[in-house]
């Protein structure tokens, strides 16, 4: 089946006993969904007071609004059979820009009369009679209106496996690797055994690896400055004694921080003492005030994109067999000598999307680019850097396609949007959620395979609400093959 827009203004459609409010209470949270039953039990003496109707309407309509103003999914659990308020809907949706979905749930007659008849309050045979005449017909209604998407439902389908605003569940594309981000570390009680337990839940949930922020404040879209954020090389020498088979590396190390010789040897040391398993992700270092705090020089884009360029040569040479000496485009050095040797081909991934310069840098000299997991506007960085291969006459297969995805993530849409809440802050709900693609495991499997198919072969994930051991293990149901 396929999938629904998430948000949208939806609005169900059917006779009484077709089922629709049992697929909306399937698919959608309770506060996602407003009733016109329910509201005449607010307004009035009970869920079928007809006299209280007039003021239900109003007040569902204001609760319409409301949420299609905010960027909110809504659900409109009503007959859905009078066209005029379906396009008072329609209208809503359009003037608030959110996507306007129908869904007819279509049951055959008998199977309505059943379940109306097992109702407290049974609708008059009449009345039922006319409704279904009045749902046989609206169909072709339906496709004249103008809705960005109609779905038929049949009854049928059981409950839980009609399409829903999350696409079926399906095991992430085949190919694509899940290395886990962790960007923060809670100091007060135990550092070490925490890290310990999160690193032994990624190896458990099915990761391939684990990376470790570089910075030496703690960064604003993470945490308060204040928070503690520990130095990366020395915490993955600590991973790197526990027996996870994990990748280990960081995302990434700016030039700026340290001399590229020294990240050489830091790195082929810790590759030894692995057997193989460290990566290095290198960027020009963007935050000036963590430079400023330790005394180092934070010079223009220009020179820090120079020193990448230049670090990854010195990087590259020190790695390289034997001890001579070294002259390339930007660095000569009089020997070689740096012992012991990664034992495998550390893949050194530059982070950055600047389209100019940092992804011709990646495309001339790395192994990997890391780019934002936004896809409108993955398939633009994607493309220019190929353009900048094919300019150096370098194979695009050779330079990985790795992103940093920072998802919220859930076993439902309930446990989504709490966390949502919790971590929004004052930036409205629905922003929030688009921003950090909330969704529950398999929309985010879903989203992972359109990624591949873009030409993604890593996801760095970092979800913001990861607290405990527990909560990676939850994420191998998005992550394991």
């Amino acid at each position: 089946m396929t999938g629904l827009p998430d948000p949208a203004l939806v609005v169900l459609v059917g006779a009484s006993g077709a089922g629709k409010s049992t697929w909306a209470g399937a698919h959608y949270r309770a506060q996602e969904i407003v009733s016109s039953d329910d509201l005449r039990a607010i307004v009035g003496s009970g869920r079928h007071d007809l006299d209280a109707s007039t003021d239900a309407f109003a007040l569902l309509d204001q609760i319409v609004a409301a949420r299609a103003r905010r960027g909110l999914t809504c659900v409109v659990d009503t007959l859905g059979l009078d066209p005029q308020r379906r396009r008072g809907y329609l209208a809503i949706a359009r003037a608030h820009a959110v996507p306007a979905v129908a869904v007819l749930v279509d049951a055959p007659p008998a199977l309505a009369r059943k379940r109306n008849a097992a109702r407290d309050r049974p609708v008059p045979a009449d009345t039922l009679r006319a409704q279904l005449r009045r749902a046989a017909q609206v169909r072709d209604e339906l496709a004249a209106e103008g809705w960005d998407q109609v779905l038929v439902v049949t009854a049928a389908e059981p409950a839980g496996t009609a399409a829903a605003p999350a696409a079926a569940a399906a095991a992430p594309p085949t190919g694509l690797e899940f290395v886990l981000q962790i960007s923060r570390v809670p100091w007060a009680d135990d550092p070490t055994g925490w890290l310990r337990g999160m690193a032994q839940a990624a190896a458990e949930a099915g990761f391939a690896g684990v990376a470790l922020m570089d910075h030496l404040i703690q960064i604003p879209q993470v945490e308060r400055a204040w928070e503690p954020i520990p130095e990366p090389w020395v915490t993955l020498g600590m991973l790197a004694g526990l027996d996870t088979g994990l990748r280990l590396g960081t995302l990434v190390s700016p030039v700026t921080f340290r001399a590229p010789g020294i990240v050489a040897k830091t790195v082929a040391t810790l590759d030894a003492i692995t057997g193989g398993r460290a990566f290095l992700g290198l960027g020009a270092g963007w935050w000036d005030r963590e430079h400023a705090a330790f005394g180092l020089p934070f010079p223009p884009a220009a020179e820090r994109l120079d020193a990448l360029e230049s670090a990854i040569e010195t990087i590259r040479a020190l790695w390289a067999p034997g001890t001579k000496a070294f002259a390339g485009s930007r660095v000569e050095l009089p020997e070689t000598t740096c012992y012991p040797r990664p034992v495998s081909d550390v893949p050194i991934i530059v982070g950055g999307s600047g389209e100019r310069r940092t992804l011709r840098i990646a495309a001339q000299l790395a192994d990997g680019c890391n780019l934002p997991s936004d896809e409108d506007k993955l398939a633009g960085k994607i493309a220019v850097l190929r353009a900048h291969c094919a300019a150096v006459g370098r194979d695009a297969g050779e330079v990985a396609v790795t992103v940093l995805d920072l998802p919220i993530v859930g076993r439902d849409r309930d446990e989504v949007w709490q966390r949502v809440e919790t971590l929004r802050g004052r930036t409205a709900a629905a922003t929030f959620a688009e921003r950090r693609h909330a969704g529950t495991y398999e929309q985010q499997r879903e989203r992972y395979r359109r990624l591949a198919g873009l030409g993604v072969r890593t996801v760095f994930v970092s979800p913001p609400h990861l607290r405990t051991p527990g909560d990676v293990l939850a994420l191998g149901a998005m992550v394991r093959p």
